[in-house]
Formats: structure tokens, sequence, C-alpha cells
């Protein structure tokens, strides 16, 4: 019965979220479950996000320097006081069965630790083709990967208090790919599960150059979180096979000075790319026309660049930076240097010996 459910406490993260802010908290008090609360953490905006939050009965705590997602997440936790944290980002407009249906699926199966959804076909506000792209990208891969997955995504997703205080906080070192490194502690004890009955709009980058350069920004972390991970088996967005054939084409294109005949080669890893994900493509062709799905693979062949020149950008990093990543590799080298310091150090004899 819906008196029988716990109470939630919604967090929402907010940096420079004044355009879509609104949006997100109506649909929030537009809920079929009211939560007890909805907890907005200002992550140092500079813009009007404090005042469009303002205009709502939610609970603003402000962070005194910007800190990033996963520091923000931790803060909206400790100013909670709801039985299940439903985190949302500050772009992601919930569709009114959201918060209700989470809960329901967290009561039917005590093993799972964490519920959360997919975005919908639409974006939350159409500003263009990249937005469109993103969005219909975005929609695919995460309704074909829908049941027990090994990654949640905490852009809308439900966890109960107790394993959020059972797995611990965020890793405030990461301010992206934290739901990675997330995930691999939670999954070691939880099912973690996608469904498509949680549903948002999601309000995605609308220009190429950002999209691109943010592309890039994210997966230089890709490595470092890859190498610290104990289980594996995470959500993949796109098939390694694409990534391949899309890296293989400006890795060969310098064959053509050799002879022009050998241009074959990064044309075959074009041509690679464009079959590397047959269904992505039938999906995008059926809801947008053949017409768009040539502007989609062109803005998916960039993307795959981007991703892979910022994994091999990251994976130079965390051989170089020990302060690049995840916190537990800083807190293995400082284990490591304390088990060496005390190796050297003079033993103390006890009393009686």
């Amino acid at each position: 019965m819906p008196g029988e459910r716990p109470t939630v406490s919604v967090i929402i993260p907010s940096y420079n979220s004044e355009k879509t802010l609104g949006a997100v908290l109506e649909s929030v008090y537009a809920q079929t479950l009211a939560p007890l609360e909805v907890v907005v953490v200002d992550d140092r905006s500079t813009d009007g996000s404090p005042a469009v939050a303002g205009r709502f009965p939610c609970v603003l705590v402000s962070s005194p320097v910007n800190r990033g997602v996963s520091a923000a997440r931790n803060l909206g936790a400790r100013n909670s006081r709801g039985e299940i944290l439903f985190y949302l980002d500050s772009d992601v407009a919930l569709a009114p069965d959201a918060v209700a249906n989470a809960v329901d699926l967290l009561l039917s199966d005590p093993g799972t630790g964490c519920v959360h959804g997919i975005y919908d076909l639409e974006p939350l506000v159409d500003d263009g083709p990249v937005e469109r792209y993103r969005a219909l990208h975005a929609h695919f891969w995460r309704r074909r990967s829908v049941g027990v997955v090994g990654t949640a995504i905490f852009a809308l997703a439900a966890i109960p208090r107790a394993v959020f205080d059972e797995v611990g906080p965020f890793d405030e070192n990461l301010r992206d790919s934290e739901d990675v490194e997330y995930s691999d502690r939670l999954g070691a004890a939880y099912r973690i599960r996608m469904t498509e009955t949680v549903v948002g709009r999601h309000d995605d980058v609308d220009r190429m150059v950002p999209m691109l350069a943010e592309q890039f920004r994210r997966s230089q972390l890709l490595v470092p979180v890859a190498a610290v991970e104990r289980r594996g088996g995470g959500l993949k967005a796109n098939r390694p096979a694409g990534a391949l054939a899309a890296a293989l084409v400006p890795a060969t294109l310098p064959l053509a000075l050799i002879a022009p005949w050998l241009l074959a080669v990064p044309a075959a890893g074009l041509i690679g790319f464009a079959l590397a994900d047959p269904g992505l493509a039938r999906f995008v062709a059926r809801r947008r026309g053949a017409g768009f799905l040539a502007w989609f693979l062109l803005a998916h062949f960039l993307v795959h660049l981007a991703l892979v020149s910022g994994a091999l950008v990251g994976a130079v990093r965390w051989l170089v930076d020990p302060g690049f990543g995840p916190s537990v590799r800083r807190r293995a080298d400082r284990g490591a240097a304390g088990t060496a310091a005390g190796a050297t150090r003079p033993r103390r004899r006890l009393a009686g010996e």
C-alpha cells in the first residue's frame, strides 16, 4: 500500500543549472509519490540557480566551494532524512510515476541495492540536431540494457539509506566516472537494476564542439577507474568494435602517403564503424529517417574519436600522476608506504620478552 512505503529524499546536485532546474523541481513536486523532502545542493553556482531553487519549498544546501558532483551528492545525503535517497541530476525532469516505481522495485527485492532509470526519447529542451543525436543514443543503449546490470547511473537513481551507509560515500576525488567506481563497491553486495519504468527527460549538450570536449574530458577516467575495478562487467554505451574501427581511421590515414590505394584501410575502418551497431542504426532510421541517420553516424564517429583520444590521454595521466583517478589508489600508495616504513622501524620490545 502507498502508505507503507518508506520516506524518500530527492537529492539534486546543482551547478549553473538555471536553465533546467525549475522544470526538474516542477517534475519532482508532481510525483505520484510525494517525497518527504527535496534537497538541492548548490555547488557554488555562478548563475541564478539558487534563486530558482528558492521558488520551491525545497531544502537548499550551499557548498562553500565548487567540489564536483560526488561531493555534492555526499553533502545532500548528510543533509537529508529519508529512508531512501533518490538522486536526480539538475537537468533531468522525471515522469510523474518515476519515484513511486523506483521505490516499489526496491521493496519487491531486498537484494537490490539500487534502482536507476532511462532517458526519454525526447530531450527536456530540444536545441537542435546535436541534442537529438544525444537523446536518441542515450535512450537506445539504456533501453537495451534494462535488467540487472553492473553499473548504477545516478542521474536518476534510488538507493536505500542503509545501503548507502554500508557502501560508503561517493569518491570525492572523481568528478567524472564516479558512478562506475561507486557501482564497483555497491555491486559487491547488492544487485543493481536498470528499469524502463523510471524515466526522465534529459537536457544534454546541444553544440558539437562542447559535446566532443565533454566526451574527451569524461573518457580520461575510463582507464584509471577500470584499473581499480574488482568486478568489471559494467554498462557500455558503445560497442567496442565501433571504437576500434573509429580509432583505425586516423591511425591508418598516413598510409596514403605511401600509396594512394592504401586509403582502402581507413575506408574499411569507416565501413566497419558504420556496421558495428546495426540495431542502433535501424532504431535511428525508424525514429528520424535515413537523412538523420547519416548525420547521426557522423556525430557518433566524432564522439568515438573523442572517447578514444581521451582514454589514451587519461591512461598516460594515470601512469605519471599519482593524484589522478580514484582515491583508492592514493590510499593504497599511502598504505604501502606505511608498511615499508613499519618494516624499517626498530621493533619495540614487549613486557616479558
